[in-house]
């Protein structure tokens, strides 16, 4: 591979490491507010993102480079009160995650994409079963923008 590729891969691995370490935050939100019926899926989404991150993070060391770190705390789209919100929460961030996979896919060859694409599917699942219903082409931000889907900030706060 040409230095040009290996940077753009490293760079797509810290993003998702980046939107892993978001994720995590967040389940860690969504899990003080959902409801008792949907709380075992929101700790194994919650452990999904746990175990992405973690082989990230040995990724992106095999490759030379040192791992984005999380920050403390991250900015919220909206204020997560009840149960119906966390649920709509927990629909964003998968929507987010998935989109940092799908540039991880195009930046991405052989088992590397094959991984990147098992967790773009993930993330589109689980953003499915949150949200109730699907968009035709999960993790292109172009379509999620065209249907008003809004994203997740993965921005930590100030």
């Amino acid at each position: 591979m040409s230095q040009v590729t290996d940077r753009r891969r490293l760079e797509a691995l810290q993003a998702a490491l980046a939107a892993e370490h978001a994720a995590v935050y967040g389940y860690g939100v969504v899990g003080g507010r959902i409801g008792e019926g949907r709380r075992a899926e929101a700790r194994s989404a919650y452990d999904a993102h746990r175990a992405h991150r973690d082989a990230l993070v040995r990724e992106v060391r095999d490759l030379g480079g040192q791992p984005v770190a999380a920050a403390a705390a991250y900015a919220l789209p909206f204020p997560v009160p009840d149960s119906a919100a966390a649920v709509r929460f927990a629909a964003e961030l998968e929507e987010r995650v998935a989109g940092v996979y799908s540039d991880l896919v195009r930046a991405s060859a052989g088992a590397r994409r094959r991984e990147a694409a098992g967790a773009l599917r993930e993330a589109a699942v689980r953003a499915v079963r949150w949200r109730g219903e699907s968009v035709a082409f999960p993790g292109l931000a172009e379509r999620a923008g065209a249907a008003g889907t809004p994203t997740v900030s993965t921005a930590p706060t100030p």
